[in-house]
Order: C-alpha cells, then sequence, then structure tokens
C-alpha cells in the first residue's frame, strides 16, 4: 500500500488498473494498494445470515421503487452520493417498532416508529376463545407517530393483536392482552 501526495496523474484516478492495482481515496488520501481478491475464507454464519438479510432488503427496496410515489419519497430524502435505491435498502433493512399500544375507552392508540415512514397500522379484537371479533386499519393522528383505531368492544380476556407496516413491506407485530 501507498499513500499518494500531490501527483498531477493520480490526483482525479479511482479505480482499479488492469488486474493488479487498485486506486482509492481514504479520509481525503489517494492510496495505491494491490487489488484485493475474492476471500479464501469460509463464510462465517454471521456473514452468511448478513448475506441473506441484506438480499431480502434489497429485494424488497426493489419492489417498494417499482411505485413512482414511493421512488420519489426515497429520493427526497437521499443526501449527497446517495439515491432512491440507497435509502429504500435502509429502510428495507429494519423493521418499524412498535413502541405503546394503550386503550382510551373503546380506542386503540399504536404508538409506531419507522426511520422513514410507516406505511400502515391494522389491528385485530380476537375475544377470549381466538374468535376474530373485527379487524381494521389505524388512522394516523395528528402527531404522525400516534395510530388511532376505534374498537366496537373489547372483550374482556381478549387480546389486541398489532401489525405495523414500513413502505418496504417489512411487519411488527406485538399483542395486548386484555383485563
Amino acid at each position: 500500500m501507498a499513500i499518494v501526495k500531490d501527483n498531477i496523474l493520480l490526483k482525479l484516478v479511482r479505480g482499479t488498473l488492469g488486474k493488479q492495482l487498485t486506486i482509492y481515496e481514504r479520509n481525503g488520501q489517494i492510496i495505491m494498494a494491490t487489488k484485493r481478491g475474492p476471500s479464501k475464507k469460509k463464510p462465517t454464519q454471521k456473514q452468511l445470515e448478513a448475506r441473506l438479510k441484506m438480499s431480502i432488503a434489497s429485494a424488497r427496496a426493489q419492489r417498494a421503487l417499482a411505485d413512482p410515489e414511493v421512488k420519489a419519497y426515497y429520493a427526497s430524502l437521499a443526501g449527497p452520493g446517495q439515491n432512491a435505491y440507497n435509502i429504500a435498502v435502509k429502510d428495507a433493512y429494519r423493521s418499524p417498532e412498535i413502541q405503546s399500544i394503550r386503550l382510551e375507552e373503546e380506542e386503540v392508540v399504536v404508538t409506531a416508529k419507522n426511520e422513514f415512514r410507516v406505511a400502515e397500522v391494522e389491528v385485530t379484537v380476537v375475544d377470549a376463545d381466538g374468535v376474530v371479533k373485527e379487524r381494521g386499519r389505524a388512522i394516523l393522528g395528528w402527531n404522525g407517530v400516534d395510530w388511532h383505531y376505534k374498537a366496537t368492544a373489547l372483550p374482556a380476556g381478549g387480546k389486541v393483536i398489532v401489525d405495523v407496516v414500513s413502505l418496504p413491506e417489512r411487519q411488527t407485530v406485538k399483542e395486548l392482552l386484555l383485563t
């Protein structure tokens, strides 16, 4: 590895030359090094899991970007050197978070958060015998975090199941037991 200083020929060159030399910039310094080949070690279980998670996130991001409105949304969030795909992959990599489920009289209030945007929240009310009594989508509140669902009845001994979905269709499910 060599660090290049004030060389006019290499000032704007980046990439691989032939199959032997790579020139790149790190922390403002131009570095020349021999070209790396593929690793000869077998990947660890953790590396294989990370690769699988990334390939799933990439597929979800590509599917989300097929919608022009979603693509425009992600493009608006992209910073310098980023594009809509980069932001979509970042969003698809993590699931949304359900911070709380609370009951306010006959209303189920779900506080859900995602790094970018929660697409929808579905609430299912199940009685003590496991029979679905009602199901519907919650409506986003004025604060942009709380989702509200007006239930017709909340049976004692039953439960409320909340399903939160992000734009790239990552889901998080949480239950609240009714007393």
